[in-house]
């Protein structure tokens, strides 16, 4: 479940990556081919980062430590 609201939290990265690799069956000239391909492993990247990033927000939504919690709204 976790890993599917990543998915659809970060729509636009993996529209990038798709375009990304369309954009590479088409091109030939091999330094436009590493330009898309740097592009590409960055927006993945991006996309793991942002997982990573949401997974530990997730894992500490009950913690008091987290910036969201507020004990004085509770009373």
């Amino acid at each position: 479940m976790e890993f599917l609201g990543c998915i659809s939290n970060n729509a636009p990265e993996q529209k990038a990556r798709t375009t990304y690799d369309n954009i590479l069956r088409l091109v030939d000239d091999p330094d436009v081919c590493d330009a898309i391909k740097f592009l590409r492993a960055r927006e993945v990247v991006h996309y793991q980062r942002f997982c990573d990033a949401l997974r530990i927000a997730q894992d500490n939504m009950d913690s008091k430590n987290f910036y969201g919690y507020n004990p004085a709204f509770d009373k």
